[in-house]
């Protein structure tokens, strides 16, 4: 039942994906989503980059830290107007340079309970920065994503 509430406000999830690092996803998926914000739109972007969450850097908000609620964990919401939620790894960390080094399983639970735990409220788009390459991390995403209705994904690609 929690999984259904949690994202049952969100009426768009858009996965950014690439089949190498270093493109730009987190560039693309911050830029759409303060594009998105200024349009009008709510906005979550959800970062299963987990080893390299960068987006609480690129929106200036890496010394926050994520509160729990009846409903799971509050995501942090950047700017003065709130409009964007925000919920990473890079949160959860003692320092935001730590590297984590977790084998699979480890891993895809944690995804799952960004998917399941986090408390999104009304969203107009969440956006899913994913990391790079084709990894175990994607499949999880995707099967926690899949009661969901998805908008889509964006393939970031480089031209060689």
């Amino acid at each position: 039942l929690a999984e259904r509430t949690n994202l049952a406000g969100v009426r768009h999830i858009l996965l950014v994906l690439s089949g190498k690092g270093g493109v730009g996803k987190s560039t693309l998926s911050t830029e759409l989503a303060l594009a998105l914000r200024d349009a009008g739109k709510r906005v979550g972007i959800l970062d299963v980059d987990l080893c390299g969450p960068s987006i609480p850097r690129m929106l200036r908000v890496q010394d926050s830290a994520v509160h729990q609620c009846d409903s799971g964990w509050v995501p942090v919401f950047v700017g003065q107007d709130k409009a964007i939620a925000l919920m990473s790894i890079g949160f959860l960390l003692e320092r935001p340079d730590d590297a984590v080094v977790w084998r699979g399983p480890k891993k895809n639970a944690l995804i799952k309970q960004f998917v399941t735990d986090v408390a999104w409220g009304d969203l107009d788009f969440l956006i899913v920065d994913t990391p790079p390459g084709t990894s175990d991390e994607h499949i999880s995403t995707v099967e926690a994503l899949r009661p969901y209705p998805l908008l889509g994904a964006i393939l970031v690609t480089t031209p060689q």
